[in-house]
């Protein structure tokens, strides 16, 4: 009878329900981490995640908001490479990840969103939280943030749908998935000890290149002498080959906001951002009439980059390069469309030159330049400011004191609002390899704060800092405890000037009505002292030269420093502002008001 009764509970041991059979296939594809929020419906993932924690597989990061566990998620994938994956419960569970999981669609951002439902038999009674589509219905609003999208409506679809969403989210253009399972499904039996599939084989992506594009390019490239480089926010793949092709054809480069990232922002040849609080040096280099060819790497032809182009420049002079052809509908007339992945275009390019090299070289264009008190070539705005021991502390010595102090690889989160401007202006870095990090699609606030939290749980050992506003802040400084609980040595940086200081600054250019933008004074060392995180308050330039940052990313837990800034300093965001307003100028006006002219 003993015997029987082992065998029996060695037999259940072995046999898993649903939600073991997802974590099954998060742990093949290497994901540590599920962020979320728990609540009832949810419950069966939540146990399976225990049961995964046991057998050391992914484990489950409590947020305290389900937006911001999503930004955790978006933070994770950023740093690791791998699926970022949340989950919620139903009715306002999901509904209150939409924000997170929106940025991470604009962004191209791979996501797994897992949503509960009540269990079938309630759909459509009125039971609590009912999402189904006679109720709430939440498949129906994650349908266009999403790029796959299905409820989960029999236990036997589960096992093809969840690798179906795996495969969007994974395969260019990349982006957030969503399944929707009802609570039974997630504790039914699965039947199998394993799961039917090795998915990993099928997350593969094939290096691809239109080789007769190629071709053209480099005919193209050979003709001329005067070449200059965009590069973009997807150009994870090849940012070390760009770097070298811009050298060796002696090609200045410039970044669009978000591709700051991939560029070392004190080389020789980089001319700093061209677009939204983009630099003087960008302007002048593309107003230079002996330009002969404009090579635009993973990058979408916005208004905050370089889609503020005139219509003739990007029509005659640019030449598009993308892993996703779905880029290429922006930028309709460009002189040639190469598609492919660009560590493999760039790759073929520069081996071609280098067989050319023997009897060429390229002469580039002359451009005079003088290193800025930033460490790079770029000419900013005010750069007495950079430098200034004025109080309150001048947002622009804020930046230079972190373009001079963070260590190579800290990790840079920036959130939205005025901190964009500032940061893409005056914070220059000179790592190259992604850590500078903005989220410039959707401009979700708060962003960064759960962001760096994601990333930081993939890399603890690493320096990790986030930039936001006050008012971002307000929002969502509740997930600092997430830090505190987990003991992630992340600085967040506060500018604390009791507004919002991009509707404040806005209204004053765009000469508006004064409304809305202003905040309570807070003291945000204490709220986070009261959270269990260090609290420092920075009111004056000397105490910034005083702090330890060293030792501030090796300590025990989070700190935030509150950093009285000046409230008078005026952001460089015009040409944003004027932008918004582009409906009311002609099309030549709108160039000029961009930047262009």
């Amino acid at each position: 009878m003993t015997e029987a009764v082992n065998h029996h509970a060695e037999q259940a041991i072995n046999i898993i329900d649903y939600a073991d059979l997802i974590l099954e296939y998060l742990r093949q594809l290497k994901v540590e981490y599920v962020f979320g929020v728990p609540g009832g419906a949810i419950e069966p993932l939540f146990n399976a995640l225990a049961r995964s924690e046991r057998r050391g597989g992914p484990k489950v990061i409590i947020a305290r908001h389900e937006c911001g566990a999503a930004f955790m998620a978006d933070g994770y994938t950023r740093e690791t490479g791998r699926l970022g994956v949340v989950c919620s419960t139903t009715g306002p569970g999901a509904t209150n990840l939409i924000t997170g999981v929106a940025s991470a669609s604009v962004d191209k951002v791979p996501m797994l969103v897992i949503t509960a439902q009540t269990a079938l038999p309630k759909f459509g009674k009125r039971a609590l939280q009912d999402s189904s589509e006679t109720a709430i219905d939440t498949v129906g609003i994650f349908r266009n943030c999403t790029k796959f999208n299905a409820l989960v409506s029999h236990e036997q679809q589960l096992e093809s749908k969840l690798i179906s969403a795996l495969m969007n989210a994974t395969q260019s253009p990349k982006g957030p998935v969503h399944l929707s399972i009802p609570s039974d499904i997630l504790r039914a039996p699965y039947g199998h000890e394993n799961p039917n599939v090795q998915v990993n084989y099928l997350m593969q992506r094939p290096s691809l290149e239109d080789l007769s594009a190629v071709e053209n390019l480099m005919e193209l490239i050979l003709a001329v002498d005067k070449v200059v480089i965009f590069v973009g926010h997807g150009c994870g793949r090849a940012y070390r080959q760009i770097e070298e092709l811009a050298e060796t054809i002696n090609a200045p480069f410039v970044s669009g906001p978000m591709g700051k990232r991939w560029v070392n922002e004190k080389h020789p040849l980089y001319r700093g951002v061209f677009g939204y609080a983009g630099h003087e040096t960008a302007k002048e280099l593309f107003n230079n009439p002996d330009i002969e060819l404009i090579l635009v790497f993973g990058a979408s032809i916005t208004e905050m980059g370089i889609g503020s182009l005139p219509g003739h420049v990007l029509n005659e002079k640019l030449v598009h390069i993308d892993s996703s052809v779905e880029s290429f509908s922006r930028s309709p007339m460009a002189k040639l469309h190469v598609c492919g992945h660009l560590d493999g275009v760039v790759n073929r390019l520069l081996a071609k030159i280098n067989q050319q090299s023997w009897r060429r070289t390229w002469q580039g264009l002359e451009i005079d330049c003088h290193k800025n008190s930033l460490g790079g070539y770029t000419e900013i705005k005010e750069e007495e400011k950079c430098t200034s021991d004025a109080t309150p502390v001048k947002p622009q010595r804020l930046m230079a004191y972190l373009s001079n102090y963070l260590p190579l690889d800290t990790r840079i989160f920036v959130d939205t609002g005025n901190i964009w401007a500032w940061a893409t202006h005056y914070l220059a870095f000179a790592a190259n390899s992604g850590l500078y990090r903005v989220s410039m699609g959707f401009g979700s606030m708060a962003w960064s704060i759960g962001a760096v939290i994601g990333s930081a749980f993939a890399s603890p050992d690493k320096p990790h800092i986030c930039l936001a506003g006050d008012g971002a802040w307000l929002m969502s400084s509740h997930e600092i405890g997430v830090a505190v609980l987990h003991k992630l040595p992340i600085v967040f940086v506060v500018l604390n000037d009791s507004a919002y200081g991009m509707i404040r600054f806005g209204q004053q250019l765009s000469h508006a009505e004064s409304i809305g933008w202003q905040l309570n004074k807070v003291d945000f060392a204490a709220l986070a002292k009261a959270q269990g995180a260090k609290g420092i308050i920075i009111e004056a330039p000397g105490q910034l030269d005083e702090l330890d940052l060293s030792a501030l990313f090796k300590s025990d837990g989070p700190t935030l420093l509150d950093v009285r800034i000046d409230p008078e300093e005026i952001p460089p965001m015009m040409a944003r502002v004027k932008n918004l307003q582009a409906d009311l100028t002609s099309d030549v006006d709108n160039q000029s008001t961009l930047g262009y002219k």
